[in-house]
């Protein structure tokens, strides 16, 4: 799929292929816009749009086809195929991401480990050896590595990103809570949780300011 989509199209997207794969197992054979908006907190309209930027257009009074739009949305998201995966960080919250379980059936593997402390470098973890950061360029290379996961302290992960950018990681996810840039064309994309509950903080707070609790 060539046609460029926003970030918002893209999330959107995204809680739809979830909710598609859920009635796929279940059986479901027809989907409906109304429904599908229900789960992404969009509108019909929205969802209508969404899909006929690809040609997905749902027949009137039936819906959508649940396995057809799931393949189409797969393929315009990538995930027709499995992501070779590379943790750095093999902390508290990377250790969880270590053991995601459903990371894999969502299209994306993690290969590699890496961690600076000698009591984690050679430790098998969720069936994935941790390996010493100073060898990121090699392994990356062997295992062939596109997307990294940091989960490093905020005063390295910049640093942790120039490596994995110049060991040839294609996109990096930031769990560090620090801003990274793009470097050299290489995406990043930043989950900063503090700021996430800071946000919740902030809409309970309104909330009973307003009386609305």
């Amino acid at each position: 799929m060539s046609v460029r989509i926003s970030d918002s199209t893209v999330r959107r997207l995204s809680l739809y292929l979830r909710m598609l794969r859920g009635l796929r197992v279940r059986g479901v054979e027809l989907v409906s816009s109304s429904e599908l908006a229900d789960r992404a907190g969009a509108t019909s309209a929205q969802v209508r749009k969404d899909l006929s930027l690809f040609g997905s257009c749902g027949k009137r009074g039936r819906g959508y086809e649940v396995d057809a739009l799931t393949g189409t949305i797969e393929e315009i998201l990538g995930l027709s195929r499995v992501w070779r995966v590379a943790l750095v960080g093999v902390g508290k919250i990377g250790t969880a991401l270590l053991g995601y379980e459903d990371m894999l059936d969502r299209g994306f593997r993690v290969v590699a480990a890496f961690d600076i402390a000698p009591d984690k470098i050679g430790r098998e973890i969720f069936g994935v050896t941790v390996s010493p950061l100073s060898e990121v360029e090699s392994v990356v290379c062997e295992k062939g590595v596109e997307i990294a996961i940091i989960a490093t302290p905020p005063a390295t992960a910049p640093e942790v990103a120039v490596m994995l950018s110049e060991a040839g990681v294609g996109a990096i996810l930031n769990f560090a809570p620090t801003r990274i840039s793009e470097i050299d064309y290489v995406p990043v994309r930043t989950v900063d949780l503090v700021l996430e509950l800071e946000g919740l903080s902030y809409l309970l707070t309104s909330r009973r300011r307003n009386g609305d609790d």
